[in-house]
């Protein structure tokens, strides 16, 4: 579904700021993989997704999903393929636009472009019944401006109109990060059912440990812009995060130091 290699990105060469923020990516995901990504500050987890989004070009490397060359192609047209829920509940909706006017452009996105109004009696009974599978009570709020919304409704609709067309690949960006625990731990319970229910193939970089040990069928640790660690879903049930932690210091040798990783 998804083929990474030999995937490279160097930021300011040439600077005494140069960085290698990925060397040298090989990455595989099958039809149905839920893949967990964990690491240190810097360790190029964010560089990564925006990569296979189309945010950023790699400097070397090539990327293919479902079997054709998405190496060169826009973000835009990346879209039709790709969904993505990012970090800030801000960054994946259009606040002054209403619930059912970011549904439609969701919606959209994988059709061709009409002059056809965007928001039809149609649309709205879908966009309803999907609403009302989150049980938040926004399909009572179609009209409603996502502005309005808090930020853990609006991650659950970002999530949703990111799955919305069932996308060949799913891109969640530490998306529970900026969220209260109650509100973190509802948005990756809806996570994992709308996965699940789905059968999407997702890439999750998360900053909690316990996180990816629980969710998925595959858990990938990242380092200096490496992946340093690539445990199936078998090795990952036994897991425990102070196994990661030893796991991490048996590889590199020092232990793992960040402000932003979680323990769980």
């Amino acid at each position: 579904m998804l083929k990474l290699e030999g995937i490279r990105k160097l930021f300011n060469p040439g600077s005494p700021d140069q960085k290698v923020a990925l060397d040298s990516i090989d990455l595989t995901l099958r039809a149905g993989d839920f893949v967990t990504i964990i690491g240190s500050n810097g360790a190029g987890k964010s560089t990564l997704m925006n990569i296979i989004s189309g945010a950023i070009a790699p400097d070397q490397g090539t990327i293919e999903i479902e079997g054709k060359s998405f190496t060169s192609l826009p973000a835009h047209k990346r879209a039709q393929k790709i969904g993505r829920v990012f970090q800030d509940p801000m960054a994946g909706t259009a606040p002054t636009l209403t619930i059912e006017e970011n549904m439609a452009i969701a919606y959209s996105r994988s059709r061709r472009r009409t002059l056809r109004i965007g928001v039809s009696k149609q649309r709205k009974q879908l966009f309803y019944e999907r609403l009302a599978e989150l049980n938040l009570g926004l399909e009572h709020r179609l009209t409603a401006k996502v502005g309005l919304l808090s930020g853990g409704e609006r991650q659950a609709l970002s999530l949703l109109m990111a799955s919305f067309t069932d996308p060949a690949v799913l891109l969640l960006d530490e998306h529970t990060a900026a969220l209260d625990p109650a509100r973190a731990q509802s948005i990756t319970d809806l996570t994992k059912r709308i996965v699940e229910q789905k059968k999407l193939t997702a890439l999750m970089v998360t900053h909690n440990m316990q996180q990816a040990i629980d969710l998925g069928n595959r858990l990938l640790m990242m380092d200096q812009g490496r992946i340093i660690l690539d445990l199936p879903d078998l090795q990952k049930q036994k897991l425990s995060v102070p196994d990661l932690l030893a796991e991490f210091e048996r590889i590199r040798g020092v232990k793992l130091s960040s402000d932003r990783v979680l323990l769980g």
